[in-house]
């Protein structure tokens, strides 16, 4: 990044009091690899722009801050009119650890963290309860979705497999209640190619978002 851009970027301002919704967002160029037998990369890459697109409005109206280390994730969240909290080399888990400080030291009280691969995301800053950790784990009750907790407790990311679960435990380690939230939109993410075909019940697929043909039905020969 430009040395200018790096300064105006690297910690978001805040109003003191208001919540904010930080979205962790990596190199669109790196971005599904697990799809890679489904979609080109030019279409993965447009597919993971347009899920954080979707994430970043259901932030509104709360101040949404793209959280990533990439020069062009930065460009996007500015050109979506989300500021950029740049945290390079820090990996997931560092990274929305010290988003969380700085969102506490730019006076946010809470913030809700939600991934960028969210096709049905909605209304994420109602999420915040205070005093609690709020957590949408995915449709299989494993990874975390999205999560709000209070800024400045100290709290400690720790995505992967069954983070839903470690959150949890962090959470009460902290003395905050938990609770945990079932929502089958939040909870639908993408990382497979089966993840691109949701149930009716879920949603109708947003048009925007890039993927392969129905496969053709088998038909019996003459």
């Amino acid at each position: 990044m430009a040395s200018q851009r790096a300064t105006t970027t690297t910690r978001p301002a805040g109003a003191p009091g208001v919540d904010v919704v930080l979205v962790p967002v990596k190199d669109f160029g790196a971005a599904k690899a697990r799809l890679s037998e489904a979609l080109t990369p030019p279409r993965r890459a447009t597919l993971a722009r347009a899920m954080a697109a979707r994430v970043i409005s259901a932030g509104s109206p709360a101040p949404v801050w793209v959280v990533c280390d990439d020069p062009v994730v930065a460009r996007f969240a500015l050109e979506h009119g989300a500021e950029v909290c740049w945290t390079p080399g820090r990996g997931l888990n560092g990274a929305v650890g010290a988003a969380l400080e700085r969102a506490a030291e730019a006076g946010h009280a809470h913030a809700v963290i939600a991934h960028a691969d969210l096709p049905f995301a909605r209304s994420l800053s109602s999420l915040v309860v205070p005093g609690c950790a709020v957590i949408v784990p995915d449709r299989h009750l494993d990874g975390t979705n999205v999560m709000a907790v209070p800024t400045g407790v100290g709290f400690r990311p720790s995505y992967g497999a069954r983070s839903s679960h470690r959150h949890a435990a962090e959470a009460r380690r902290l003395g905050l209640e938990v609770r945990t939230v079932d929502d089958p939109r939040l909870a639908w993410d993408v990382d497979t190619e089966a993840d691109l075909w949701p149930p009716s019940d879920v949603g109708r697929w947003p048009d925007e978002l890039p993927r392969p043909a129905p496969a053709e039905p088998c038909r019996a020969a003459p």
